[in-house]
């Protein structure tokens, strides 16, 4: 395949940014995204160029670290993380554009990495128990009814990529917030901070400068890892109910 890549380059934060275009041949269906780019790099270091810095670790879709905007869409146009799309998604010929992230609380490190920091510190807020820790506990010591280890489960899957804010048109993280709040306050050890989680965990998040959420459910759509839309809802509830109870 002879693709058209046009790359968003940044050298820092403080510098302007524009798109650059370059010329890759040889590239495999089988290749993945990331492979790709591997090999447009390997290309500008043979010619002295600068490579195209862009993050990535496991690469196997469990860390959220490839966070790219591929033609406009977050991860490209597949449900999946960037590091598990495959070149067979595109056609010979194609021109793609791949740009960082765009959200005002993620500024650009470089090129097409940026600073997802602000997720650390709203897990730092609120995302945690005070259970005793030590040696694990028996695993039927604390009942937990299936549908709430169901729900807990399905919000802990969420990898912190950040494809949420990248795809509302507000750049709110209200989905990622939310599953870091759901997944504990369903289940008994999280009881305790039940209340001060959602209060501490929204207030950092909009310390952080992320937009206010109107449920355009465009989160959603690109979540790789299918948080659903009513996970903001059950938030929502549960925000209400921690400032109830406070009065």
């Amino acid at each position: 395949m002879s693709l058209t890549l046009r790359v968003w380059r940044q050298q820092n934060a403080d510098a302007d940014g524009a798109m650059s275009t370059y010329e890759v041949d040889g590239i495999s269906p089988d290749m993945s995204f990331l492979e790709m780019l591997d090999t447009l790099n390997e290309e500008l270091i043979l010619k002295d160029e600068d490579p195209v810095a862009f993050d990535h670790d496991c690469r196997e879709g469990i860390c959220g670290a490839c966070s790219l905007v591929i033609n406009g869409d977050a991860h490209g146009p597949e449900r999946t993380t960037t590091c598990q799309l495959h070149m067979r998604s595109f056609k010979d010929g194609d021109t793609i554009d791949i740009e960082p992230w765009r959200a005002a609380a993620f500024p650009v490190v470089k090129d097409l990495v940026v600073d997802r920091s602000a997720f650390d510190r709203i897990v730092q807020a609120g995302g945690y128990i005070t259970a005793p820790t030590g040696s694990a506990p028996e695993a039927h010591a604390t009942p937990v009814p299936k549908p709430d280890a169901d729900a807990a489960f399905e919000h802990a899957e969420c990898i912190g990529c950040g494809a949420c804010v990248a795809a509302c048109p507000n750049g709110a993280a209200m989905l990622f917030t939310s599953a870091k709040v759901n997944h504990l306050n369903v289940l008994p050890q999280g009881a305790p901070e039940r209340e001060s989680r959602v209060l501490d965990m929204v207030a950092q998040m909009d310390t952080e400068g992320f937009g206010g959420c109107t449920l355009a459910g465009e989160c959603a759509t690109a979540c790789p890892k299918g948080i659903p839309l009513f996970s903001i809802t059950r938030m929502n509830r549960e925000f209400i109910r921690a400032v109830r109870k406070q009065r």
